[in-house]
């Protein structure tokens, strides 16, 4: 799979907000963005032109996508099955998407980051239901319950990004045991319990037309 490669702060200045793609960096005032809250590049500061709705759409699109580190073809695929199923169909997107194993133990405190956790997660270092897995977009029903194994459980950076979490909270919707590294995923979040800064419906309508 492709991976962006370049400095990852560039992508928050770019979106003009804190996609929280760096881990603990961005809760510290390294945060380039609080620095520079404007766009990268030597016009960066100049930019004033007027955005149309498609170009809104877009930006909300490659925003969402830059928060979870999907690919547009990834993307595309968790849309269609959004669309697919009842309901809402911005809510039913954000929902899939944040099942995915590795959002899910970013989720639950034990990665400062969604690339640390998918990286967790490949290095076969997460049992699910008392089972390995190593498949990052593996979808994590409810009540599903999780854990690190016990070789990773003391790990420098799993314990520096459990302690962070126990300071800041992990997720609502599930029930997490930060000192034993484990939890289960208890339901589906709810609209209100996902980050508000994301228009969910701008996305639906550029992939409606």
């Amino acid at each position: 799979m492709a991976r962006y490669l370049e400095a990852k702060c560039r992508l928050c200045r770019r979106e003009g907000e804190k996609l929280f793609i760096k881990g603990s960096k961005c809760h510290s005032d390294k945060c380039p963005i609080e620095r520079r809250p404007y766009a990268p590049g030597m016009h960066g500061q100049n930019r004033r032109t007027k955005v149309s709705d498609y170009g809104l759409q877009l930006r909300e699109k490659q925003k969402v996508k830059r928060i979870y580190g999907l690919q547009e073809k990834q993307f595309l695929s968790y849309f269609k099955e959004a669309d697919r199923m009842d309901g809402i169909t911005g809510l039913n997107l954000l929902q899939l998407i944040e099942s995915r194993l590795d959002n899910v133990i970013y989720r639950m405190g034990l990665a400062s980051s969604r690339t640390e956790a998918r990286q967790i997660v490949r290095h076969k270092l997460v049992k699910v239901n008392g089972k390995i897995a190593n498949i990052p977009s593996l979808s994590v029903s409810t009540g599903t319950r999780l854990e690190l194994i016990d070789g990773a459980k003391e790990h420098l950076r799993i314990t520096a990004a459990a302690e962070a979490s126990g300071n800041r909270g992990t997720a609502d919707w599930m029930d997490v045991d930060l000192p034993t590294r484990q939890g289960t995923y208890r339901e589906l979040p709810a609209r209100d319990q996902l980050d508000q800064n994301i228009r969910e419906q701008l996305i639906v309508e550029l992939y409606s037309k």
